[in-house]
């Protein structure tokens, strides 16, 4: 069947609220850059001016080349209903699974798990950022414990829903991009000369000329970490607003930056010593004024990482990519939720991060190393996605190769950050990437294991159980839910379960399927009579960003049934259906497991025993389906495994 596009409703068009929300919720990383990117550049070297405008040169082109033509141009037309992001993009191609000779799946684990670690460091390093401006005050300021307790109250107040302060993100991002942009026109006002950066042979004379200056991209870099946020926060603002938006928060970086190269060229043959070139440019008697600004801005980016990690691990548990985990919905504002488990995963290691390198400058080392895996993740997904949608081929391949060679230069200078702290990325990477690996062959295992067989051939034997009086009535109406996505075949262990585990009696056998479309918000059923008013079967057809909470829509379900007349759901006891009363409901939910697990080879074992480690910790099946966990039975069913060795058995006399 194929299911109903679910028009975006969300979808906002250009205005000015849209524009203002726009601004708070987006932009936040890539806004709060010019806290570190200089600082990152200069490091330790002297300053000189093929250093400085070089440096404003690669960040002017990398705003423009990497930010503004792949993803604001190019990448936000690759919307799934209004929808953006690594996983929507995989929702788009997946159909066809593979992409330049790898599974589509691939490049959509490897983009989800540096995304999502991306989102552990960028808390720290743009709160560290701003907290670290005090020292200008009092150089001796232990800044850890401040960064950690904002940090901590900012994840603690993620259950209460952040409705009221999100108000606020839009006008103080407007505050915060406005003071950008004022500083770096104040700095520039200095020294307009800065301004020949723009010529890209200042970038390639740094790069070629400059002794170390093509490993100078891995910070340089950083000036566009917040990129991929456009493409994921794409369904909450709408593609016209964050266009529309990027030309004034790109001017202001831009301003800002520039002003901040003035200021260095005028201190050449210097070295930094531990100062911000970004609260440089500031007035003595604003000084106070700007930190407490940039970080608000900074709260804010958190802010913007931690919702977008709640909708990256939502998606991927509706893909079947992440342990079933508890979603909430404090607030009705859109696109708010709360995962406890996930918060407190982020929190814990946020302050790992903050522990480990207490300096913004040494978080540096770890910060864009991950981000660089998704943008090429990204980038791979969407060359299939243009040839989907039909473009030239030698453009598609124009696009890719130029992209590739843009994203793993960055990739290769950032590389040098990992023995300076980058492995801790990878690794923390690496965990969330092997995590969803296994749920996902988890999965395929499953499905091979699992055996279907014709419902038609035990139709007529649920009838009769049904009018057996001699079995007692286990429920008025029986619901099983299905992996089988044939209307006409039922898992075996499910009339196992019937018939031969411990015989059910039931009126009304309900069967029911969830299958997870490419589209985010599809919620579309069907409902099948297998037989009239005896086995009814119902296949739900829900977007990746629709809630699976199936006992409410199931419910929704009888109840049109019933408005319908095509199904009496009154109990058929006499001394109950005399007086019209409803009948009871029973979900039987099986719990699978794997009954001859010696005859796996030593990759299947370990995804097995990894698989139910994990699914010991993860949320219950009848829990992840939102079901009256008082109405539900688990049963513990074997997955029968044909045995791979030939036994010559002999029966002898």
């Amino acid at each position: 069947m194929k299911t109903e596009t679910h028009s975006h409703s969300h979808s906002q068009k250009l205005s000015f609220a849209g524009l203002l929300v726009t601004l708070g919720i987006i932009y936040g990383d890539i806004g709060t850059s010019p806290l570190y990117v200089f600082k990152a550049i200069m490091g330790a070297s002297e300053i000189s001016e093929r250093l400085v405008l070089g440096g404003l040169s690669c960040i002017f082109w990398t705003l423009t080349l990497q930010t503004t033509l792949k993803y604001i141009t190019l990448t936000l037309r690759a919307d799934n209903n209004g929808e953006g992001g690594i996983f929507s993009l995989y929702a788009l191609v997946r159909r066809k699974q593979k992409i330049l000779w790898i599974p589509a799946i691939i490049p959509a684990i490897i983009g989800g798990a540096t995304l999502l670690a991306d989102g552990i460091i960028t808390p720290p390093i743009s709160v560290a950022s701003a907290i670290e401006g005090l020292r200008i005050f009092n150089e001796d300021i232990s800044t850890v414990p401040i960064i950690i307790g904002i940090i901590t109250g900012l994840f603690i107040i993620q259950q209460f829903g952040t409705k009221a302060v999100g108000k606020t993100f839009g006008p103080m991002m407007l505050v915060w991009f406005s003071m950008l942009a004022v500083l770096g026109i104040m700095g520039i006002m200095k020294d307009t000369s800065v301004l020949v950066a723009i010529n890209p042979m200042y970038a390639i004379q740094l790069l070629i000329h400059e002794p170390g200056g093509f490993w100078l991209l891995g910070a340089v870099f950083l000036c566009t970490t917040g990129a991929e946020a456009l493409y994921s926060d794409l369904g909450h603002c709408g593609k016209e607003n964050i266009r529309a938006s990027w030309i004034f928060v790109k001017t202001c970086l831009l301003l800002n930056y520039f002003g901040q190269g003035a200021w260095l060229l005028a201190h050449r043959g210097e070295t930094l010593d531990g100062q911000n070139p970004f609260f440089t440019l500031m007035p003595d008697w604003f000084l106070i004024i700007g930190i407490v600004v940039a970080t608000s801005a900074a709260i804010i980016a958190s802010q913007a990482l931690i919702t977008g990690s709640y909708t990256l691990i939502n998606e991927a548990m509706k893909l079947d990519l992440w342990p079933k985990m508890a979603v909430f919905y404090p607030t009705e504002m859109r696109g708010q939720m709360y995962i406890p488990a996930l918060n407190w995963l982020l929190l814990g290691g946020c302050i790992f991060i903050v522990l480990f390198f207490g300096e913004s400058s040494k978080m540096e080392a770890a910060y864009g190393l991950a981000i660089t895996l998704t943008m090429l993740m990204t980038t791979v997904l969407l060359a299939k996605w243009l040839v989907f949608k039909r473009w030239p081929m030698f453009g598609v391949v124009t696009l890719l190769v130029f992209y590739l060679s843009l994203e793993l230069s960055f990739f290769s200078a950032n590389l040098l950050k990992f023995h300076h702290g980058g492995y801790v990325s990878i690794i923390i990477a690496g965990l969330i990437g092997c995590v969803m690996l296994v749920w996902y062959q988890s999965r395929i295992m499953k499905n091979k294991l699992t055996e279907y067989i014709p419902i038609d051939t035990h139709l007529e034997t649920l009838k009769w159980l049904s009018e057996d009086k001699q079995v007692p009535k286990y429920a008025t109406h029986l619901v099983y839910l299905t992996s089988s996505r044939k209307t006409s075949e039922i898992d075996t262990k499910i009339i196992y379960s019937i018939i031969q585990k411990q015989p059910k009696r039931a009126d009304v056998y309900w069967f029911i399927h969830v299958e997870v479309t490419e589209q985010p918000y599809t919620m579309n059923y069907k409902v099948t009579h297998l037989a009239t008013n005896d086995v009814i079967r119902i296949d739900f057809y829900l977007g990746f960003r629709v809630p699976q909470h199936i006992n409410v829509l199931y419910r929704i379900v009888v109840e049109d049934l019933v408005k319908n007349g095509e199904v009496d759901i009154t109990s058929r006891y006499e001394s109950l259906k005399s007086n019209s009363i409803t009948g009871d409901f029973r979900f039987v939910v099986l719990e699978k497991y794997f009954a001859s697990e010696y005859s796996f080879g030593l990759w299947e074992r370990l995804i097995l025993k990894s698989y139910f480690f994990l699914k010991k910790i993860s949320l219950s099946e009848e829990k992840g389906f939102g079901l009256d966990t008082s109405s539900v039975t688990v049963e513990k069913v074997p997955l029968t495994v044909s045995s791979r060795e030939q036994y010559n058995l002999k029966r002898i006399t």
